[in-house]
């Protein structure tokens, strides 16, 4: 079976309430299920608390500022960091706020053991926030706590389009490789690889028929983390470093750039030589599991969206912006206060197609 039918089978059984086991096979979840409780056992306290990046960014910038909310699990949380400046929103905050010469004012909601169920708790925090765009990582905890693959993309659909309801644009970065987890052995390690890009190739067909646009992170944290794991692993050797935060920021940037309307407009268009263009979703799905930061998002049609399970989608490989080191940032009462959109053309549903 093609990763591009998995993909399509797991999606269908979201949409459909099927359990989408047969996909992978009982026996595999089994397995998963002994290795998830050994490795949890080897990973360590999972109950604490990252610091909280909330503030905001380039202060002293002009302009409105950008409004950030980051939702998710440990590793949007930061797990493993010691300041907030090591999380993976503050360098996504930093990134964006030098990219556009503008503020940014973040919101993290994420937690450490958050499933793509308890995004519906985190949904309200984020959107107390008003923000012009949800970075979103989830999916690996439900792996290791054995969910459903089919009920793990449903949740994240659910998710995607209660934040496009409420006009605001969503980035989703999908479940990572866990083939790069060191607390699992092989030959499971190369199983759980098979596995979490299937289901990330599953999650951008959930992400994108509900509106939003997914970057795979499967790859990003697959050959860099496999040539790095010192740099880019935390202690526990299942959590990101801050290196491996500031990765994953870096490949989830030019996607929250383009749907706020501000990359360089030499960027706008599609690269043919460099495997851009458009493609049915489940095959754009399978591809981005296998490609290190591929985005795929609706293709914008006058009147509405193009997407759904028969529709057509976008690839994009987009070049990584340099993220800077995070600078000083301002986590007062003042910078938390969220103020209504100042109508410059940017953020939420302003000069930007409907799921675009």
């Amino acid at each position: 079976m093609t990763r591009a039918t998995s993909a399509r089978k797991l999606a269908a059984a979201a949409a459909y309430g099927g359990g989408g086991l047969g996909l992978i096979g009982g026996s595999l979840w089994g397995v998963l299920q002994a290795e998830a409780r050994m490795a949890r056992r080897k990973i360590g306290n999972a109950s604490v608390v990252p610091p909280d990046p909330s503030g905001l960014y380039g202060a002293r910038l002009p302009g409105r500022p950008l409004r950030l909310a980051v939702l998710g699990d440990s590793a949007a949380a930061g797990y493993g960091a010691s300041t907030p400046a090591e999380t993976f929103g503050a360098f996504l905050a930093a990134g964006l706020s030098d990219l556009t010469g503008r503020p940014v004012y973040l919101r993290s909601v994420a937690f450490v053991g958050a499933q793509t169920r308890d995004l519906e708790r985190q949904i309200p925090r984020a959107l107390a926030a008003l923000p012009d765009v949800c970075a979103v990582i989830i999916g690996t905890n439900d792996v290791t706590h054995r969910v459903w693959p089919s009920q793990s993309v449903r949740n994240l659909h659910d998710a995607v389009e209660s934040l496009r309801s409420a006009r605001t644009q969503v980035v989703v970065g999908t479940c990572p490789d866990l083939g790069t987890v060191r607390p699992i052995a092989p030959p499971l390690r190369q199983v759980a690889r098979v596995w979490s890009r299937r289901l990330a190739a599953a999650q951008t067909i959930g992400a994108v028929e509900a509106g939003g646009r997914s970057v795979s992170l499967g790859s990003i944290l697959g050959p860099e983390f496999s040539a790095s794991p010192a740099d880019l692993f935390g202690p526990d050797g299942f959590h990101p470093s801050p290196a491996g935060y500031k990765a994953c920021a870096g490949a989830m940037l030019p996607s929250v750039a383009e749907v706020l309307g501000v990359m360089p407009e030499d960027t706008i268009e599609p690269e043919a030589l460099r495997g851009e263009g458009v493609y049915a979703l489940s095959t754009a799905a399978a591809q981005a599991a296998d490609h290190t930061g591929t985005e795929v998002s609706a293709v914008p049609a006058e009147g509405g969206r193009a997407g759904g399970r028969a529709g057509w989608v976008q690839l994009r490989r987009r070049r990584r912006h340099t993220i800077p080191d995070v600078g000083e940032v301002d986590q007062s009462a003042a910078a938390a206060a969220p103020q209504e959109p100042a109508g410059d053309g940017v953020g939420c549903e302003k000069g930007l197609s409907d799921g675009a």
